[in-house]
Parts: C-alpha cells; structure tokens; sequence
C-alpha cells in the first residue's frame, strides 16, 4: 500500500503545532487509500501526488470550493508535505484527501477523508476565566479533590458543540453524567509557566435540548502534588484552578457555557490525591449524578475567578493517556508474615480495579510494590532512600478505600499512578478472590510499530521487558521510573529514544517534550537534567544544588542527539528546523565551558609553558558536572557512587565530556547543511574536526589504548566515529580484550551500553557482540530475565542472588540493546532518514536458528524474518512502495541462492548481485522477496 501524508504539526502560516486540535484521536496525518498496489508487484515507485483540502465533507467529495488544491504533484515524497492554503481560522475543521500516481502514470483512488482541527487562535477568544475553590486551604496539607459544575439551557437543536478546557492541576470533566473522552491525566505534564496544553472535545452527542449540566472534578497531579525525587510539593502553585469553554453551535446561533462566578463548587469523596503518595477515597461522601441536570446544588459553593495567564496556552501536542491493557492477579499470595498479597505477573506503571463488598465505613488499604524481599515478604524498601522498616513504611503509593456498605462496590482511582507488580492487601472484607482486582497499565496511547522475535525464549522475554519498560515510563513524558523518582531525566531519553521510535510511533511525543526543553533551556544554552525541571520553579537548596549539575555531557546532548534521531526515524526535516537554535544553543555552551580549563590542569606547568598544549584545551570539556558512565558495574555501592561523584565535581569527566562534545557538533552541522546553513554547516565541522583531532591527541594512545582502560572508553569513541581510520581495528581489539576478560560480561555505564554491541559486530567480532547479549550472570542483560523480571532494572543487580531487591525495577534505559535486535539479529535499519532507502542485513549467531523483525514505517511494513535449518537458510524480506534497500544475505553464495524457488539470475525485479565478503549483496525495489541458499 502507498502511503501518503500530509504534516499538520508544522508552521504554514497561521497553521501551526500548537493551534491544531484533534479530539477524536483521529490520525489526521495519514488517511487509507482505497487503491492499493498488490504486496507482490516490486519496484513500485510514486511519480507524482494530489492533495486536496475543503471546509467540508462534501465540498472534498464534490471538488467544489476547495481551499487547497496541490494539482498534480511530479514527485516521490510520501511525507511532512505541508498544507499551501489560505489562512484557517479558530475552531475551522479542514477535511483533506489525497491521491498518487505510480511508476506507470497510474492514478489511485482518492483516499478516504481525513481531517484536522483549528484550536482557538487567539488569547481573546478565551472569554472564560480562571476559576477556583472560595475558601482557604493550608498549603501544606493534602485537600480533597474540588469538584465544579454549572447548569445551563439549550433550547435548540444542537448542530455541533466543542469543550475547550484545562486546569492547574489535573482534571476529568463531565456532562450530563457522562464523562467526557476517555483521557487520563490531563492536560499533562509541561513546564506549567511557559506552556499549559488544553485539550478540545466534541461533545455534541452529549448535549440535550433542555437543561444541562457541565462540570469537571481537579485532581493535584504534577501541579500541585509531589514531584520527583525530592517529593516537593506546590512547586507550579497552591491553588487548584479550572478554565472550561464550551461552545454550542445551533441552527439559530452560538450558546458560549464558560467558567466564571456563576459556577459553583464543592468536595466529594476523593479526600487525597497525590501521584507519587496515593489517593483516599471514602465513597460515604460520594455525590450521585453530580453532573446531571437536575442535581440539586443549594448546598454548593460559589467560586472565585482569578487573573491567571492565557497567553501560554497551546493545543495538546502530545499524545493522550489512556487505560490499556487490564491485567487479573496470577496469584493471592499469603507470604510469611500472614500478608494479603495480589501478584499480577507483569511490573506496570498503573491502577489497581477493585470491587468489595462490606460493612459500611470498612477501610481498605492497597500498597503496590516491585517485588518481594529475599525472605518473600512484600516490600518497597529498595525504592526509598533511606530504605525504610517494612513493618513501618512512609506512605508511598497506597490506595485507602473507605465502602459506604451498599451492596458491591467498584472503585479505580482517578488522579494517581503506581509502578507495581504486587499490591499488599490490608482490610478487604471477607476472602478476597482474583476476580475481585484487576491491575489497569495506565500510558501514552503511542501506536506500536516495531516487533522482534527469535528463537531464544529468554532473548524474546528481554525485548518483553523492554516493551513494558517502555510502557511504564512514557506516561505523557519519558521518565526514568514510574515509582521512586517519575523524572524527566534527560540522559534516559537520549540512550533510549532511538530503540523507543523502533517499538512505537514516537513523534508527536518526544517532539512536544522537546519543545519544551527548549523553553526551559537557559539563556546561555544550558540543558537541565530534567524536562519538565521542577527545580528551576521550585527555589530550595535541594533545586538550586540540581540547577548546579544541569549540563551534563550525555544527559544535556539529548537537545542535539534527539532531534537527529527522529529525524532518522521519521524522515520529517521540520524536527530539525523546530529544534535548530536550541541544539545550536547548547553546542555553543558547549564551546564556552571548553574554553574553561580545569583547576587541576593550571597546576601542571606543561600548562604554562606549553602553548600548543594550552590551547589544545579550548577543546577539552573538563569542567562542570557530568554524570558521567553512571552505574558501571561495581561502582553502584553508595561509598563509590559518592566517590566518582566528588571526583566528577573536582576533576570533571573529559574522556566523557569531550566526546560528546565533538558528536553533538557534528550532528549540529548535518542540520546545518540540511536546513540550507551553509556557513553553519562548514563552521561546525571544523569545530568538531578540531575537537576530534585533540580528542585522539590526548586522549587516544598511538597504539590504541585509552586511558580510562575501560570498555566504556572505546564503545564510545568508536560509536562517535572519533577513532582515527588507522587506529580502529586497535581500538576494537582492546574493547575485545576487556569484554574477554571480563568473562564476556558487560562493563559500561549509563551512557554507553547501548553502543557495545554494535561497535563489536561493526568491527569485526559479532561473536563478542552475541557473547554479551546472551551472558546470563551478572552483569548483563539476561541475568534479569533468569530471576523472573518482567522489565528492565536500573541496575545490573537489581535483585542480587539473594533475593535482595536494589534501586528501581523499571529502567528502560539499560534496555536500549534492542536497537541491535533490530538492526543486526533482526536485520532492519534506516540507510536513509525515514527509511527511505533500508539496509537488511541480518546476522545470525550464537545458537539462534532464527528471527524475526517487522517495522510499521512511515513508508509502510518493512519486514526481515529469517531462519537457518540444519545447512538450508531462508531469508524473507518485505520491502513498502517506494523504496529501495540494500539486502545483504549472510553467508550466501550468488549461485547457490534462490528467489521464491526461481534461481536468482532468472528472478524477476531483482538487481544484480555482489559479492560482499561471505554474502551476497542485491539491490532492490519495494515487494516480498522469499529467498533460500545452502549454508556451510
């Protein structure tokens, strides 16, 4: 099938990210063709394309008052096409539909509609105000969830009716006791004094000529609730506040319902709602069809209106969070304490559903943990620092459910999150059964794309983990865990965003989230650990010590790194023009910390009386606070971890700094030439070629070796390309040396795991590569996999052999070795960005008889499956219309290979192959291609 597509999220005159609105869900950017090419018909190109946009579903279909029409379009390009038309106005749904043509000049059909949506274009079209409670709450203390309604009349039938709303916390809205989409955790997580997202809803089905009611319920969230590792709480304000717009459109006019003093508001049943702490709930206080029409309010509240910002508000960006997959208890465990526990298989970041029935005020108390201790007793000691007595735990992600005693009652918290695979069960009624609870995974609604199996169970269950990893923590931002900290720490994201863009369609994600790393970036190009940064809103000595280690190599190179690697991903350039000046900004810090040299350094007097050397240092990172290659194995002990921190503080980390340094300007200048910045493109390459070549100088050993000697030194240098040609295979070869000696375990941080495996199969010895991936003892990927994990720990011993637990359970970062099954066992990669042209290149080894990747593009389905049985290997690869790949058969000669049982001289479509070492090599165009070849 030829895809085509049109990208909305770019700015096209008034079009633009933040004014386009998409309530259904709808893909807006990629309507279905009815006219598909045939999967077996090859080297099907695209000659030209038609776009077509109206106001309306019949003016599209009838081509009659078009506000844009492309014409035929003489080109190949299938995405980040960019709407031409005349100015679009607030709250303007634009239906669009495309057609193409093929090699042949063959047109399609026209596809079916798709459609966009305006937001509101201007702050005045705002007419609602602020609204929060009228009374006073001790800031310090957990308040009930304030819930607000508003009665209003429709005495006509309703055409179409749209809901524009946000809050200052987070809210779930209602009409007419129905509740409105099916979102949670909105309006999201953004740095709440730059950008505020709102979202739009059609509401039009739930609205009724008559009386009606709108109302929505606020929940503290990352507004007002504890955030990050230092809990701090009200750190974006102490006030829960709501701004709703709802505009009804009728035959006769327009009815506008919104916020305002005429609202009234009240507390119900939700008494704490805290996304780190919990949420308690005491349903004797719950208010039956609050939101209906008829509900009798006199006991209610007026509000107060307040002067807040609009300025900022945008349309959401992102992509909704939404319930997902619904889990049943595996087993009710009694554990050697007598404990009550749920053990539902799978670590998650979501809910638990819990129905009961009991005498009324009977309080329930649900803990959700990771894991059991060593002696099989609940636990989350291992997630709070200090580790605290089990037998009297803080409050941490606890759920307190008081029954009102009216029969069987079903509860699901509304305004909080918990990463769990077991939940502690304390006062349930009765003998509680699996069809009591259900464990709801609460995440980004991001469409999955990417599929790896193999023949090793084991190696399938790591890809396993790294999905649920994954899961758990993108949860309307990519954060580092989703129990202990649910920060947006940068440097997870940068390792991980490549592998995370294979699995799922990342784009609207992590481009919002870059967006407001930008925002929040400093003025002289510093990047914060963090995005959203808390801390740089927060003020206290514990933020300001945080603000101090902003800027890290590795973590802050995520505003450079990132964009280039959706760029790959996703092949839309305006990722790049979006984020220039802000990765621009960054290496230009970069730059400037260089020219600051190391107190250390100064007391060496080659500094002083060599002036080469001196000068060489304007290129030496050595200054500022790195993390570093953080949890090395064996430096995950509090004593070293404090260690290696002082001496990143005193002596910086150059070997790491410098590195990343010379990358992140090279990349810059490939935006640069990409973007039309000549000038830009040619002074940020020789920027980066003098980096590299005092980065060899000093750092690299004329026979290779570099000090630290340690397996992080080399995976790095040779995945930045920073090794000199001559100097590679040395380099490999010490990298072998350390691996080896090691016991084939691994023996990188942080940083650099995810580069291990691929420098080794690139130079040379995939044997190391798949000696490492299958390695199952410690440290190494599959040791976690032998211990019953069902996602990715953060450390290489996050349950030690003696059962002890350590630090998080759900770390996707480590897990970032997938990329590798993708591109080298599975045999997937992007030759160009956007997988315009593919490399298949499959490398089996290590026992594995077989593989299989599949990759849903922005082309279409790239599929590479391979086996070998007995001395017989098949390969069978899908390539989508309009591309080209470079296919590379392993261990195959020309001769010898077949194509869909015809030999391959005589198959049709097919280029002609070249001998590539022990493979064969072939050029070919998009279609199913089955071949099979002996195999010594």
């Amino acid at each position: 099938m030829m895809n085509a597509d049109i990208e909305t999220p770019v700015s096209i005159k008034n079009l633009r990210t933040e004014n386009l609105v998409n309530p259904l869900g709808i893909d807006t950017r990629k309507p279905k063709l009815s006219w598909q090419i045939a999967s077996e018909r090859r080297n099907v190109t695209q000659r030209a394309y038609q776009i077509q946009v109206a106001a309306s579903g019949d003016a599209l279909a009838e081509a009659h008052d078009l506000m844009w029409d492309s014409g035929r379009a003489d080109s190949d390009n299938t995405i980040a096409i960019r709407y031409d038309g005349p100015d679009v106005q607030s709250g303007q749904r634009c239906v669009w539909r495309v057609r193409v043509w093929d090699q042949d000049d063959r047109a399609s059909e026209w596809s079916e509609p798709a459609w966009w949506e305006m937001g509101l274009l201007a702050e005045s079209e705002w007419t609602a105000d602020w609204i929060e409670v009228d009374w006073d709450d001790d800031p310090k203390a957990f308040k009930p969830c304030p819930f607000f309604r508003r009665a209003f009349t429709v005495d006509q039938p309703v055409t179409s009716a749209r809901l524009y709303i946000t809050a200052h916390g987070l809210y779930e809205a209602w009409l007419n006791d129905q509740r409105v989409g099916d979102q949670v955790f909105t309006p999201g997580y953004t740095p709440y004094d730059k950008q505020l997202q709102y979202q739009v809803y059609d509401v039009t089905a739930l609205l009724q000529q008559g009386e009606n009611a709108l109302g929505a319920i606020l929940g503290d969230g990352w507004y007002r609730g504890k955030v990050y590792g230092t809990n701090a709480r009200n750190v974006y304000g102490e006030r829960l506040g709501l701004l709703a717009l709802l505009r009804i459109e009728m035959a006769a006019g327009q009815v506008i319902v919104a916020s305002d003093g005429d609202w009234k508001a009240t507390t119900g049943p939700i008494l704490k709602s805290d996304m780190k702490d919990g949420e308690t709930y005491d349903a004797r206080l719950e208010l039956p069809r609050w939101s209906s029409a008829g509900y009798d309010d006199g006991t209610w509240k007026p509000v107060r209106t307040a002067s807040h910002a609009k300025h900022h508000l945008i349309a959401s960006m992102g992509v909704p969070v939404r319930r997902k997959e619904i889990f049943a208890p595996q087993a009710i465990l009694k554990t050697p304490k007598g404990e009550t526990v749920l053990d539902f298989g799978q670590n998650l970041a979501g809910v638990v559903r819990m129905k009961a029935r009991g005498p009324r005020g009977t309080i329930i108390r649900l803990r959700h943990g990771e894991t059991l201790s060593k002696d099989g007793n609940f636990t989350i000691a291992h997630l709070l620092i200090p580790a605290p007595n089990d037998d009297k735990p803080p409050v941490f992600q606890e759920v307190h459910y008081t029954l009102k005693g009216d029969g069987e009652e079903e509860y699901e918290p509304r305004f909080t999150v918990h990463g769990f695979r077991y939940v502690k069960v304390e006062g349930y009624p009765g003998e509680p059964t699996i069809d009591d609870f259900a464990a709801v995974a609460l995440y980004s609604d991001m469409p999955p794309t990417g599929t790896f199996t193999c023949s090793d169970p084991q190696i399938n269950q790591l890809h396993k983990n790294v999905e649920w990893s994954m899961k758990g923590n993108f949860l309307d931002l990519p954060t580092d865990c989703p129990q202990r900290e649910r920060a947006g720490w940068t440097g997870d994201a940068q390792v991980f965003a490549p592998s995370a863009s294979f699995l799922m369609d990342t784009q609207a994600f992590l481009r919002r989230w870059l967006r407001e790393l930008a925002l929040e970036q400093a003025p002289d190009g510093k990047v914060g650990n963090f995005v959203p940064d808390p801390y740089r809103v927060e003020g206290g000595l514990v933020s300001r010590i945080f603000k101090w280690l902003d800027g890290a190599a590795g973590w802050s190179d995520v505003a450079v790194m990132m964009p280039w690697d959706i760029y790959r991903a996703f092949g839309d350039v305006g990722v790049l023009e979006d984020q220039y000046e802000s990765m621009k900004a960054w290496v230009e810090f970069e730059r400037a910390r260089a020219k600051r040299v190391n107190w250390s350094k100064k007391l060496n007097p080659r500094y002083w009386l060599d002036r080469a050397y001196r000068e060489r240092q304007q290129y030496i990172i050595d200054t500022g606070y790195h993390w570093g290659e953080w949890l090395e194995p064996g430096r995950g002990t509090p004593t070293i971890l404090i260690t290696d921190t002082l001496k990143r503080i005193l002596f910086g980390a150059e070997v790491v700094a410098t590195a990343y340094f010379a990358h992140s300007a090279r990349l810059l200048a490939k935006a640069a030439e990409l973007l039309g910045k000549g000038p830009d493109a040619q002074h940020y390459n020789a920027l980066a070629d003098k980096i590299t070549a005092v980065y060899v100088e000093q750092m690299i050993g004329s026979d290779g070796r570099m000090e630290p000697d340690m397996q992080a030194s080399y995976a790095r240098a040779l995945a930045f390309d920073l090794a000199p040609e001559a100097l590679r295979p040395a380099m490999v070869e010490h990298l072998v040396r350390l691996v080896r000696a090691s016991g084939n375990h691994i023996g990188t941080g942080f940083l650099s795991t995810v580069f291990l495996c691929d420098v080794l199969a690139d130079g040379g010895h995939p044997d190391v590569a798949y000696d490492l991936l299958t390695q199952k003892t410690i440290p190494s990927w599959l040791y976690a996999v032998t211990r019953g994990a069902t996602t990715i720990w953060e450390t290489w011993e996050g349950i030690r052999e003696d059962g002890t637990a350590q630090m998080s359970l759900n770390h996707y970062s480590p897990g970032a070795v997938i990329g590798f099954l993708h591109r080298r066992v599975g045999g997937i990669a992007p030759a160009e960005p956007g997988y315009r042209r593919i490399t298949i290149a499959p490398l089996p080894g290590d026992g594995l008889t077989s593989a299989c990747a599949e990759y849903e593009s922005v082309r279409g389905l790239i599929r590479c499956e391979w086996a070998r049985e007995g001395d017989r290997m098949t390969v069978n690869v899908t390539l989508p219309a309009n591309t080209r790949a470079t296919v590379r058969l392993p261990g195959a000669e020309a001769g010898q290979v077949t194509e869909s049982g015809v030999p391959l001289a005589q198959a049709e479509g097919l280029g002609e192959a070249s001998k590539l070492g022990k493979d064969t090599q072939l050029e070919l165009g998009s279609g199913i291609y089955r071949f099979e070849y002996p195999v010594s």
